[in-house]
């Protein structure tokens, strides 16, 4: 069986995905149901075949389909000063996308 997937950069991330994976990346600025082009391939892997991108691989694209724009969980940031009685509790939730990924496409060089 070939298994094929590659990593891609998304937001400062790295993300290992394969054709249908779904995958939640910071926010992409696009519409939903739209389809998306994601050029910042890291890596390549099918099968027995390696590609390693310095730093990235000009020839693969990963074509990918907007899910939903969504906000992610709450994440409570706190901050302390010892013998001071300084304490702050902040929260903050993040805005993701929801990405299917469609299809992995490779030019041969």
């Amino acid at each position: 069986m070939l298994m094929e997937y590659v990593v891609i950069r998304s937001g400062g991330k790295q993300y290992k995905v394969k054709e249908g994976d779904t995958i939640e990346v910071d926010k992409i600025i696009s519409e939903k149901d739209k389809e998306i082009v994601i050029d910042d391939v890291l890596l390549w892997v099918s099968g027995e075949k390696v590609k390693i991108g310095k730093p990235k691989l000009p020839n693969v694209k990963v074509k990918a389909k907007v899910l939903e724009q969504k906000k992610g969980e709450k994440i409570k940031v706190g901050k302390f000063k010892s013998k001071v009685r300084y304490r702050r509790v902040v929260g903050f939730r993040p805005l993701l996308t929801k990405v299917k990924i469609e299809e992995i496409k490779t030019k041969k060089d």
